[in-house]
């Protein structure tokens, strides 16, 4: 008897358990469990995705405002041997180059890369809506790469206004709009992966760079932020193949304003300087004097008379920043000065001796320049020069290319480059660039005032 009631015991217990787990795990009624924490440390949203990554706003205030651009171009190549010698001018073949634009009035002004319109015969701009017009060449810089076009169009077009790229940050999120491979209307995302960049060590050019998909064609195309800012002009990608690997790189918008600006007022780019020289991180004397991982921009000597030996700046100053923003090498120096013009005041903060000093510097304009495509570093004449040679313009040569030592070219003048006149260092700048494919003719004056001219091929 107490076998069977053993065994009834347990099955009633059994029964019992079963009751309780099936409750437990599949009732419907809610069943509280004490915790320690509120929710998983570890968090998964499937949710909206936050405001700042919604690019649909910025892409309609932009695509509308981005132009395709079409370069007209003529291609000059012997026919023969006879061609070669004696001039191939009549041979022409059309060459047509595309790019981007970005039209920053509603009457018709346009900002592109001087690249995408070097060389034109003619330049065709089509609108986003189709509508085609012919672009006027309002003005060009090569060192900026940056050019401003105009067209006349029979009502108000949208457009883009500047932001300001010096508010912009690494790892914002970014917006690329252009044509690349003639694909019109074409919006890449990605972000700001570094600022002040420089992409050529024969070139301070500042740049933004991103990892938004930039490709040819993206060329003179809008870099724009979350709110349809204008905070960059796409230039250049840094690739083995020629399409885009991940780096892009955009004029920032506080240098292509100024340089419109400038192309508007002076035809050309008022450069301001401080009056200084310095050393380069990676030259061998910054690493020789351990200078090569300082993070500013050391100061090695001091220009006379210049706006910098006026405020107090000294040979060994560090540069920590200009107008409260922090400067971490000379690309980002340079990229800030390019944003200012000859006569503003700057604040500059300089490290000396481990004491950080304030100065206020007036810019200076540059008085010497660079022509890579002759080989030449000339300067402005002085008005002593000027009243010796009897001669209102004109630039001097003071340092050639080791290939030109043997011509004597040092300290004679440039009057004239391909029979155009050459009053300045901009002038000589902006005709040795024009057409630099081509065969170049320079006149130029000794010191007893007998002219010269000399063919560059």
């Amino acid at each position: 008897m107490k076998k069977y009631i053993s065994y009834a015991f347990v099955g009633i217990s059994a029964a019992l358990i079963t009751i309780v787990a099936q409750h437990y795990f599949f009732s419907e009624q809610p069943i509280t469990v004490a915790t320690t924490y509120e929710e998983p440390v570890f968090k998964t949203s499937f949710g909206a995705l936050p405001s700042n990554s919604n690019f649909v706003e910025a892409a309609e205030k932009t695509v509308n405002a981005v132009v395709h651009v079409k370069n007209v171009s003529l291609e000059r190549s012997p026919q023969s041997l006879f061609d070669f010698f004696y001039g191939y001018e009549s041979f022409q073949q059309p060459q047509i180059g595309t790019g981007s634009g970005v039209i920053i009035s509603p009457d018709g002004y346009i900002v592109t890369n001087h690249h995408v319109i070097e060389d034109a015969e003619s330049l065709e701009i089509t609108l986003n809506n189709n509508q085609s017009y012919e672009a006027q060449i309002i003005g060009s810089d090569a060192s900026s790469d940056i050019a401003l076009l105009k067209i006349d169009a029979e009502r108000e077009l949208p457009y883009l206004a500047f932001g300001d790229s010096d508010g912009s940050a690494v790892g914002e999120w970014v917006l690329a709009v252009g044509n690349p491979f003639n694909l019109t209307s074409t919006v890449t995302a990605g972000i700001i992966s570094a600022k002040a960049r420089s992409i050529s060590p024969m070139n301070s050019m500042s740049f933004i760079q991103t990892d938004a998909a930039v490709n040819p064609g993206n060329s003179g195309g809008a870099l724009v932020n979350t709110r349809g800012d204008l905070i960059g002009i796409n230039t250049a990608i840094k690739s083995r193949t020629g399409s885009y690997v991940g780096y892009s790189f955009a004029v920032p918008s506080n240098i292509a304003k100024k340089v419109v600006e400038d192309l508007l007022e002076f035809g050309a780019v008022q450069k301001g300087i401080l009056g200084i020289t310095t050393l380069r991180a990676n030259s061998k004397e910054a690493i020789e004097q351990g200078l090569d991982h300082i993070e500013g921009v050391y100061i090695a000597g001091v220009s006379q008379n210049s706006g910098a030996e006026k405020a107090g700046l000294k040979p060994g100053d560090v540069i920590r920043s200009v107008d409260g923003v922090t400067i971490k090498n000379f690309t980002g120096l340079t990229g800030h000065l390019s944003s200012r013009r000859p006569g503003d005041l700057v604040r500059v903060t300089v490290d000396r001796n481990g004491k950080l000093l304030e100065k206020e510097v007036r810019l200076g304009k540059n008085e010497i320049i660079d022509l890579p495509y002759l080989g030449m570093r000339v300067e402005n004449l002085s008005k002593e020069d000027k009243k010796q040679l009897n001669i209102e313009g004109g630039v001097k040569i003071i340092a050639v290319a080791e290939y030109y030592k043997s011509y004597d070219l040092e300290e004679k003048v440039i009057i004239a480059i391909d029979g155009s006149p050459v009053n300045s260092i901009e002038d000589a700048e902006r005709l040795a660039e024009a057409k630099r494919s081509s065969r170049r003719a320079i006149t130029i004056l000794n010191s007893a005032g007998e002219k010269e001219t000399l063919i560059f091929n």
